[in-house]
């Protein structure tokens, strides 16, 4: 997705079609900015060659069900990534090289783990509780699984439209913490650097699902 200066790609994290393309786009417009939806710890852990795990010290920061989804999620990806051959996080590490290489500036636009994992301990319901019980059953004892695409690559728009309205129905409240409140920030990080470097060309590295709702509030802060 393109606006003016500002190219908006969504990759998959544990996807070598998304590691291809952030490489592919990069060297192609070399960029004088690359963002990527990162904040500095997240960024340290996958440079850092020692992975390492949630340790329970970590709940006092950003409490328990924050620390269990983190513990949970970084188990799951872990498995998917291991399905299809690819670390989680290569998307992103690829970009920072990339942009490294063509000597660009790397801006992490995401918003600090702490603070997220914080909401999502407040914000959790106990239906969400449950549902996210029965999902895991489901898809990690039971095999069975909804998600309908190859992992190896980066679902369509229309698969992705389909899983978010999935998850605003069942998870309101995690839909509110992971999804809305961070491409806010996002947002708003990317129309901070769009005014301050107003004639930079600026590529900006996200997930899939949000590059769209992101791009239109870049579009609506910068006219405010």
């Amino acid at each position: 997705m393109k606006y003016k200066n500002l190219v908006i790609i969504g990759t998959s994290h544990i996807a070598k079609q998304s590691i291809n393309e952030v490489k592919k786009v990069i060297s192609k417009e070399e960029p004088d900015i690359v963002a990527l939806e990162l904040d500095r710890q997240r960024l340290a852990a996958l440079l850092s060659e020692k992975k390492e795990k949630p340790k329970l010290k970590h709940i006092k920061h950003v409490g328990f069900k924050g620390w269990l989804f983190s513990v949970i999620g970084a188990w799951v990806e872990k498995k998917l990534g291991e399905k299809v051959g690819v670390s989680p996080g290569s998307d992103m590490l690829a970009a920072f090289k990339e942009a490294r290489k063509v000597k660009a500036r790397v801006a992490l636009i995401d918003q600090d783990i702490e603070v997220t994992l914080r909401h999502f301990s407040k914000e959790l319901s106990w239906r969400e509780k449950w549902n996210f019980f029965v999902d895991i059953v489901k898809g990690v004892i039971l095999r069975q699984s909804e998600i309908g695409f190859d992992l190896s690559t980066v679902p369509t728009q229309a698969t992705i439209s389909k899983l978010i309205k999935k998850v605003r129905k069942r998870y309101p409240n995690i839909y509110k913490v992971l999804i809305t409140e961070r491409n806010e920030v996002m947002a708003s990080n990317l129309a901070h650097l769009f005014m301050k470097f107003p004639d930079k060309k600026i590529v900006a590295i996200v997930g899939a699902g949000h590059e769209k709702d992101i791009l239109n509030l870049v579009k609506q802060k910068l006219k405010e």
